[in-house]
């Protein structure tokens, strides 16, 4: 199949090149041209700009947009659809919230411009191992992409969710869980780190993937990070958090519906990017005062 694709980075590179080998034609663009002429090394179509992408696509025409959420996808998917025509269609791979998605449909559809939400799940392991991908979308385009679907995924590694959105917000919901699975994780090795027993971390992340109900892949990912820094000293623990964990909340604050774990990990994630917190000065604060409990103070 031909498609167009938008955006070069980690992912959308490998995207790509895994595209490529299953001899699908691909319209390959990004800003930064370098990142162009390495697709190019990989067999895709280069492409100048938007335009040029559209031009080197023969109708219907599909055109997969894989860039940063929010700004840059709205901005791109408005770009985009001024070039296509009637029976297009536009694929967003990124992280965009299912509202965003619904409304972009409805407008799309207005010109004639069919729109699929892609949640795309399998980071940069996805070259090797496949991408699992949640879509949302009407039954006809989606059916059309088939074969894109199949090369990108792993066997039984793409499905149909449902109606426009439906894609994006199965992935949330997936993310959200991540959230939770990581934050179990971290506080588990955190105890044995301060164990007595002197724990070897890694080999017990590894020995868990072997047989025990708490295996994953994030287990997997653990034991190696673990083998290379058995302390994690490389690192800061400052974690960034992609936004899809907070419309998961607001979600599940509309449905009244009690997400405690997801809320504990999205919150640890806000207090380690704290140098210090305002609120445990606060408590200091508060103790000393009512009970005259010792402070440190700078």
């Amino acid at each position: 199949m031909e498609i167009g694709f938008i955006g070069l980075g980690k992912m959308g590179m490998n995207m790509v090149t895994r595209l490529q080998r299953d001899k699908h034609r691909v319209i390959a663009y990004d800003r930064t041209a370098d990142l162009v002429k390495q697709a190019e090394s990989q067999g895709c179509v280069g492409a100048s700009s938007l335009a040029d992408v559209v031009s080197k696509l023969k109708a219907p025409r599909a055109v997969w947009i894989m860039v940063p959420s929010g700004a840059p996808t709205e901005e791109t998917v408005t770009a985009v659809a001024t070039l296509l025509q009637k029976g297009d269609t536009i694929i967003d791979g990124g992280n965009t919230r299912f509202i965003d998605d619904v409304r972009r449909a409805a407008e799309l559809k207005k010109k004639g411009i069919e729109y699929v939400d892609a949640g795309t799940s399998g980071g940069i392991w996805g070259l090797k191992l496949g991408y699992c991908l949640m879509v949302g979308g009407e039954k006809e385009p989606v059916k059309r992409l088939e074969s894109i679907f199949k090369t990108l995924a792993p066997e039984d590694g793409w499905a149909h969710m449902g109606g426009h959105g439906a894609g994006h917000y199965v992935k949330m919901v997936h993310n959200g869980i991540e959230y939770s699975m990581m934050q179990g994780y971290a506080e588990g090795f955190e105890l044995m780190a301060k164990s007595e027993y002197k724990l070897d971390l890694a080999k017990i992340a590894d020995l868990w993937m072997h047989g025990s109900v708490v295996r994953s892949w994030l287990l997997e990912l653990a034991a190696d990070a673990l083998t290379q820094d058995p302390r994690l000293d490389k690192l800061k623990g400052y974690v960034q958090d992609s936004g899809e964990g907070r419309w998961m909340i607001a979600d599940a604050i509309d449905k009244d519906v009690p997400v405690p774990t997801l809320t504990t990990a999205l919150f640890t994630r806000f207090r380690s990017r704290q140098e210090e917190s305002f609120a445990e000065k606060m408590l200091a604060a508060l103790r000393n005062a009512f009970g005259g409990h010792s402070v440190r103070k700078r």
